[in-house]
């Protein structure tokens, strides 16, 4: 799977692999592979990578397009809707 996230957060970040891989402790080439889905990204370099943007592990898994976690009004409409029937 890939993880546009990450790489959009990256180079919005004016970051390279190599300074990313550094961070993490792994090789450039395996922080390549994280970025193009080749391998499985361990859940402790998501919270790491998510702590250094100041990100939730959601939006960088995709799960939603808020950095910050929190919903927007049309979310929170939604689910007060579903509740109330």
């Amino acid at each position: 799977m890939i993880f546009n996230n990450i790489r959009n957060l990256r180079e919005d970040n004016d970051k390279t692999q190599r300074e990313l891989a550094h961070y993490l402790n792994v090789t450039q080439t395996t922080y390549s592979k994280y970025e193009l889905g080749k391998i499985n990204i361990p859940i402790d370099v998501f919270i790491k990578l998510a702590d250094y943007y100041g990100v939730t592990v959601d939006y960088l898994l995709g799960r939603t397009p808020n950095k910050s976690g929190t919903e927007d009004s049309r979310t929170k409409r939604a689910s007060s809707n579903i509740l109330k029937h």
